[in-house]
């Protein structure tokens, strides 16, 4: 069984999750660059097969870091987090996308994203 979150518990944690979440952002538009550049044009002003390495791992460490908090990683492009809950004894997963500056919105297990209901 996952770990589940109360609202207020994922309230106290996001502060540190959006500082991720925007580091994740700023690596993740890095390591695109890096990657087009290198394609394209053989290098980049970003860095090499070593400073990819180091966003690529950096990244994993924030993805690994959350995972073993309990959070489920939807997505990172944008970046999409679900917290497993119970609200009224129903399974639900807190729900918070990369744009939100708090936790306004869950949905049943079941349904994901498209089921999003505010709080």
């Amino acid at each position: 069984m996952s770990r589940l979150f109360s609202v207020d518990e994922v309230r106290e944690l996001l502060p540190g999750v959006l500082a991720q979440a925007e580091a994740l952002v700023g690596m993740r538009a890095d390591l695109a660059e890096m990657t087009f550049d290198r394609e394209a044009l053989g290098a980049s002003p970003l860095g090499g097969l070593a400073e990819i390495k180091a966003v690529e791992a950096r990244i994993q460490e924030i993805l690994s870091d959350w995972t073993g908090q309990g959070f489920e990683i939807k997505g990172i492009a944008p970046v999409l987090l679900d917290f497993p809950a119970l609200i009224d004894g129903v399974s639900v997963r807190l729900c918070w996308i990369e744009g939100e500056n708090e936790l306004v919105w869950y949905h049943r297990t079941e349904l994901g994203f498209a089921g999003r209901r505010l709080l």
